[in-house]
């Protein structure tokens, strides 16, 4: 099993799909702002968890993991400050997938500390 098989990996994947159409259509002087830093930090999600699980070591897992539950809060909260900006209605499916993430997060680093622990 790889990282590819995780479906956290997958549902990242599908975050950093819906970050990218939501803002297209962000004003173009955003480029270089919220629209950038919105999709980098969707971005990182799915290869900060690719990158740990690829680590060999439990422990690296559980830190690139927290890594992407930070950049999974930096897109919730940069897609709080589009919506009260008016440039985006934040869609509840959205907020949804980015709650499952989060539990699906935990949830493994809870594992993972578990068999560390065992």
């Amino acid at each position: 099993m790889t990282h590819k098989d995780l479906e956290v990996y997958k549902l990242s994947l599908d975050l950093v799909e819906d970050i990218y159409s939501l803002t297209k259509d962000f004003p173009s002087s955003e480029n270089y702002g919220l629209t950038s830093q919105l999709r980098r930090a969707a971005v990182s999600i799915p290869s900060n968890i690719a990158e740990g699980a690829s680590r060999g070591s439990t422990k690296d897992f559980i830190r690139f993991l927290n890594i992407a539950s930070g950049s999974l809060s930096e897109v919730d909260t940069q897609l709080i400050i589009a919506e009260r900006i008016g440039y985006v209605t934040f869609p509840e499916l959205l907020k949804n997938n980015i709650n499952s993430i989060k539990k699906m997060l935990y949830r493994l680093k809870h594992a993972l500390n578990k068999k560390i622990k065992a």
